[in-house]
């Protein structure tokens, strides 16, 4: 797992190649997020990189939930 723990949080950044493959990648999270009913903070910045950010809203931190989110995420990023 490529996720550091941040203030609470599970965060990763990634450098896509474009505007356009950063777009996917946040459209392909936000199905699984949705899917599994557990939302993650997603942004993408200077064009091509996606910045990801997992925690448990509600509890203000990390649980079991998000790292099985973030597994998922990983599993698309392969």
């Amino acid at each position: 797992m490529n996720w550091e723990e941040i203030d609470g949080k599970l965060v990763r950044n990634l450098k896509c190649q474009d505007f356009e493959e950063a777009v996917a990648l946040f459209n392909e999270i936000a199905v699984i997020a949705e899917s599994m009913n557990h939302h993650p903070d997603l942004r993408i910045y200077s064009y091509k990189f996606l910045s990801i950010e997992i925690y448990t809203h509600d509890k203000n931190s990390i649980t079991p939930k998000d790292y099985e989110l973030a597994e998922e995420i990983d599993i698309i990023l392969k």
